[in-house]
């Protein structure tokens, strides 16, 4: 009685063979050319097909007509195929004069003995002439060893530029030849064909499949629009290994079953579970993904990318809007992703003329900076190469003139830098963290990344140039606005003016004094709103003096005394620096408002000033609602951006300008809902410059 779960493998096994082998013949026959190799293809994927189903009623039971319809379908088989790689061999342009046997007798010579050997085990002559069931074995082994010179002939005699065609076709014959050649040789030794080994025959003529549709695409002599994707080869490279993990979890866990006596049935289980974790972890396994990429890339196509795929997966990463994401961000992760990099960081080029730190992608914060004339700026300004560091340290002379920047130490495991180039500008460079799996940086690499960045470096240029466009168009707004403020202005002006005509009769006229009194007050509470509104500052006309950095700020917390909230000052340092005492106050007084502005009611906002190499630092510290990184980064101090509600976004605009022009900075941090911490760097005065009334005094007697 036959074994129900050897006739279902059986079935399952020489069923997916006459399907497969079907449908492939099928799509061969729709695309083909109908030239000779095209039809010779598509005989022996059809006989493939017919032996599989002709293999199927062995499982069932070894009749001697099911015996013989599989020997002749096999032999013909092994025709079909020798035919065509025998044509194969024929290449044109190849001088058959030097061979030592013609290969079209060797073709002839193939074909008879495959003939032969049909009649002479389909029809069991060879027992009639006294030759035992081994010889018949032996004969197989011929044919086989046979099939297998054929294919390391062709891959040996084929031209190199074309290896890569043929190559996985020599894969898939090489290895149907030598699961043959060990299904024989065990059958031979044993006397009889093992029973697993034929069943395990079909799966592994099903799992080769993949391999010549891949050579089929790539050989459009044979068949024409017949395309396999690289995400097809991925899928079933994947799927392949899948199912080759699986067979021998399945093996293994017979043999444990077998062996393990009455832990057997427990012990497969666990292995069965422990397979089952390491599937889902390779599987959710970024690492694995690129390997296999690179893996399929490498070995089964002539380039390394499909263009097509990475230029729309590039442009719909660069414009796609993401609420997570900023476009220098995107910028990032599509020009990462091209080379499977993990991480990267974008500098761009700012108002300050230098290379800083514009985005991060899985990356701690980095103080990159850049000036716009340092070594790496300037060579890759002058090149437009991709860097690699790399090559950097281990062949300084292939890049002449290039010092790396002592900030990329602090940037972990940097690998490319990508300059951002538009036209004859270099807008900023992306440094890409080392990949996931090792990727060879040759010409389609660098060629393909180039031409990525020129088109984000466009995009980003775009964005930047309709950036400015509106700030304009705000200024232009502002400056509108401001018309009806110099209106209400002239109007104040005009009362007081009126107000001092009358004076001169009226000054002892008690009732006129109090009113003048309201008046001005009126006028002042006015014109103290509208410079509230409208104080964008101007060039200072006077020339920078001496300002004692603490006196100054002990006047902007004397004034903000009245607030509900506390202020705390506490001075470690005194000094001077060089600039306009009324801008200062400004700029000083306009950050202890925000902070108090930020602060919740009786909340403390501490102030501070203290020393700093060649600076003196003023420090405000809140613990109001704070700012988001992002906002601080890229926001908060450009024209038109705030988090007031009531605000204008020009204070913190100005006070940056200002305080850049004398040679300071203003350094943010904050976070939402932890406060922020302001510091003010302004340069320390030279002690023997004169201070701000020995210089009046001065001026004043010149």
């Amino acid at each position: 009685m036959t074994n129900p779960a050897f006739v279902t493998a059986a079935a399952w096994s020489y069923g997916l063979v006459a399907a497969g082998y079907l449908s492939f013949a099928v799509w061969v026959a729709v695309a083909s050319r109908r030239k000779l190799r095209a039809n010779l293809l598509l005989a022996a994927l059809l006989l493939t097909a017919v032996w599989g189903a002709l293999c199927l009623p062995l499982a069932f039971g070894a009749t001697a007509v099911a015996i013989v319809a599989e020997d002749v379908a096999n032999a013909l088989r092994y025709a079909a195929w020798f035919a065509f790689v025998g044509h194969l061999l024929l290449r044109p342009g190849e001088a058959e004069a030097h061979e030592p046997v013609p290969r079209r007798l060797l073709f002839v010579v193939a074909l008879a003995f495959v003939a032969d050997i049909a009649l002479g085990d389909g029809l069991r002559v060879k027992e009639m002439l006294g030759f035992g069931i081994r010889a018949g074995f032996a004969l197989q082994l011929a044919l086989v060893v046979f099939g297998l010179v054929l294919v390391e002939q062709l891959i040996r005699r084929v031209q190199p530029q074309h290896r890569w065609g043929i190559k996985p076709l020599a894969v898939a014959l090489a290895c149907i030849f030598g699961f043959e050649l060990f299904l024989y040789a065990d059958a031979l030794l044993f006397g009889h064909l093992d029973a697993d080994i034929w069943v395990a025959r079909g799966f592994a003529n099903v799992l080769l499949i993949p391999f010549i549709a891949i050579a089929t695409a790539r050989n459009t002599g044979w068949t024409i629009d017949l395309h396999v994707s690289r995400k097809a080869v991925f899928h079933s490279s994947a799927l392949l290994i899948s199912g080759g993990f699986l067979l021998i979890v399945a093996g293994a866990g017979y043999f444990v079953r077998y062996f393990g006596g009455d832990w057997g049935r427990a012990l497969e289980i666990e292995l069965l579970f422990a397979a089952a974790v390491l599937v889902v972890l390779v599987v959710s396994s970024g690492s694995f993904r690129a390997r296999l990429k690179v893996f399929v890339s490498k070995h089964f196509f002539s380039y390394r990318y499909d263009y097509r795929e990475e230029w729309l997966r590039f442009t719909r990463t660069l414009s796609t809007e993401s609420p997570l994401h900023s476009v220098q961000q995107r910028t990032i992760v599509a020009l990462a992703d091209l080379v499977e990099s993990p991480a990267g960081v974008l500098c761009l080029l700012n108002e300050a003329s230098t290379y800083a730190l514009a985005a991060r992608w899985n990356v701690p914060a980095v103080d990159a900076t850049e000036p716009l004339d340092g070594s790496l700026s300037g060579f890759l300004h002058r090149t437009g190469w991709i860097v690699s560091v790399s090559e950097v340290r281990s062949q300084p002379d292939r890049y002449a003139g290039l010092t790396l920047p002592a900030w990329l130490v602090e940037f972990p495991a940097p690998w490319l830098i990508v300059p951002l180039a538009s036209g004859d500008t270099l807008l900023g460079f992306v440094v890409l963290a080392a990949p996931r799996t090792p990727v060879d940086v040759d010409w389609e690499v660098r060629d393909l990344l180039k031409t990525a960045s020129r088109q984000a470096a466009s995009y980003l240029g775009e964005i930047r140039a309709s950036e400015a466009l509106l700030e304009a168009r705000k200024f232009d707004a502002f400056n509108r606005m401001s018309a009806f403020v110099v209106h209400d202005l002239k109007n104040l002006i005009a009362q007081l003016s009126l107000m001092l005509r009358n004076a001169q009769r009226h000054r002892d006229n008690p009732q006129f004094q109090a009113d003048m009194l309201t008046t001005v007050e009126h006028v002042v509470e006015r014109m103290n709103a509208l410079m509230l509104q409208l104080r964008v500052g101007s060039e200072p006309v006077e020339s920078p003096r001496q300002v004692d950095v603490e006196a100054l700020v002990r006047r902007v917390c004397a004034s903000k005394a009245h607030s509900s909230t506390r202020l705390v000052f506490e001075c470690c340092a005194r000094g001077a620096t060089m600039g306009h005492e009324d801008r200062l106050e400004h700029v000083i007084g306009h950050l202890v408002q925000n902070a108090i502005d930020a602060s919740p009611p009786h909340e403390t906002v501490a102030v501070g000033v203290e020393s700093e190499d060649r600076f003196i630092v003023v420090t405000i510290v809140d613990r109001g609602v704070g700012m988001a990184p992002d906002f601080v980064r890229e926001r908060l101090f450009k024209p038109f951006q705030t988090t007031k509600v009531t605000g204008m976004g020009i204070g913190v605009y100005e006070s940056g300008q200002y305080v850049g022009r004398i040679g300071g900075e203003i350094l943010v941090d904050s976070a939402l809902g932890e406060g922020t911490r302001v510091r003010v760097r302004l340069p320390r005065a030279d002690p023997a410059l004169p201070t701000g009334d020995a210089a009046v005094e001065k001026e004043g007697a010149a």
